[in-house]
């Protein structure tokens, strides 16, 4: 059983699941056969009685069980009950059951370099859920799942199963541009959320990290449906443009602002929040081009940060935007939301506002930075009065941890 583990080689042994065979054989699957793959691999290696993947839905609500592709089975909440434990806490869940027989059902999180994308359950006969087992198959999980994120380059089954209900073609665009909910590694862990899910339009967030540095936006496109998809989208794609060039944040902004004016005229803009941190020092530099807010949590206190409020995106032409400069410590907490998470009004036209939004970041201040962002989202949705909200609400949340020498440009962690 000690052969399960997807860290490190181990010895080969009949019966057993040698590193390199379990990965090549999840590589060698064709895409829309990874689970079929999995469930053979652990029934024939570890005994495993039923394999089940469950994967996060956009808006995550619910665990929808991958079934007979690309349908799904029954969904499961994703913040209740066994599964939904093992989801929220991102550790195993070994649930004891009798039904039909004896067994354990161990739950284990799938999370692709801090991206949660489901749950992976194992059924094994009672007295096979030792705790070493237990990690080597965390580890085969999170190796199935890196496997999940490769294959949406090639099959639309997964993403398929994910699905509630069907999305808009804005909100698919937006989906297919973000780089995921989630990243994490030593200096920092960054949780995001998105609604409407299934029918977003304008907002966005992006992050790209490097040896030495993170670069996070926030972006809230103008307008509704596709045309705000299609602004965001040139948006973004601008921003990633420069940056890859190797220019500097605030030249970034200048010529995202050029690309955008050049196609709009001024008629359509962006508000945009752009971040660049520096994983040495902790200090931050900061473009402020419109209306994403940034709040500070440090110990107990909530504070603003409050920045030069700039020129949107493409407002006017050729606008120069400057560079500001903060610094965050080890155990700040950062928190960026779009308008309309501050700007979120209820039926009575009562606005969330910024002191709902303190009293929220403070009562989410111990969850983890997903559960935070997710927490928010879902706070300004009750305030609303239904899940249709009238305005895109993008959070990102970000824990910053910072750098020690032991942790100097090292890779982010695998898992």
């Amino acid at each position: 059983m000690d052969a399960l583990s997807t860290s490190r080689p181990v010895p080969s042994a009949e019966g057993q699941l040698r590193v390199p065979s379990a990965e090549s054989q999840l590589r060698a699957a064709p895409p829309h056969a990874l689970v079929t793959t999995a469930r053979r691999l652990l029934a024939e290696r570890v005994g495993a009685e039923q394999v089940t993947l469950f994967l996060a839905d956009y808006g995550l609500s619910v665990l929808q069980p991958v079934t007979d592709l690309p349908h799904t089975g029954d969904p499961v909440p994703a913040h209740e009950g066994p599964v939904g434990r093992a989801f929220l806490s991102q550790t195993p869940v070994v649930e004891v059951t009798d039904d039909p027989a004896p067994a354990h059902c161990v739950h284990l999180p799938m999370t692709v370099r801090g991206d949660r994308l489901g749950i992976l359950s194992v059924r094994l006969p009672r007295g096979m859920t030792d705790p070493t087992t237990v990690l080597q198959l965390t580890d085969f999980a999170t190796a199935l799942a890196h496997e999940v994120t490769t294959a949406d380059r090639d099959t639309d089954l997964y993403l398929q199963a994910r699905r509630t209900r069907r999305l808009t073609l804005a909100a698919e665009m937006q989906w297919q541009l973000l780089p995921g909910r989630g990243c994490a590694r030593q200096e920092y862990v960054i949780g995001a959320h998105l609604e409407p899910a299934y029918s977003v339009g304008g907002d966005n967030f992006d992050w790209s990290t490097g040896a030495d540095h993170l670069t996070l936006s926030v972006t809230d496109g103008m307008g509704q449906g596709i045309d705000a998809s299609l602004l965001t989208s040139l948006t973004v794609g601008a921003l990633r443009n420069a940056r890859r060039a190797g220019i500097g944040l605030a030249d970034q902004a200048c010529l995202a602002d050029q690309a955008l004016f050049a196609q709009y005229r001024g008629k359509m803009y962006s508000s945009t929040l752009l971040l660049r941190f520096d994983l040495d020092s902790g200090a931050v530099r900061a473009v402020d081009a419109g209306s994403p807010l940034l709040y500070r949590q440090r110990g107990d206190t909530t504070e603003r940060i409050e920045l030069e409020a700039q020129l949107p995106l493409g407002m006017l032409e050729e606008t120069l935007y400057e560079e500001q400069t903060f610094t965050v410590e080890p155990g700040d907490r950062l928190i960026a939301v779009s308008t309309g998470m501050h700007g979120a009004r209820d039926a009575e036209g009562g606005s969330f506002g910024d002191r709902a939004l303190r009293q929220t970041l403070g009562a989410t201040r111990r969850e983890s930075p997903h559960e935070a962002a997710r927490a928010l989202v879902a706070g300004v949705i009750e305030h609303f009065g239904s899940r249709h909200l009238a305005a895109d609400a993008a959070v990102v949340c970000l824990d910053w941890h910072g750098r020690t020498s032991g942790t100097a440009r090292q890779a982010p962690p695998a898992r």
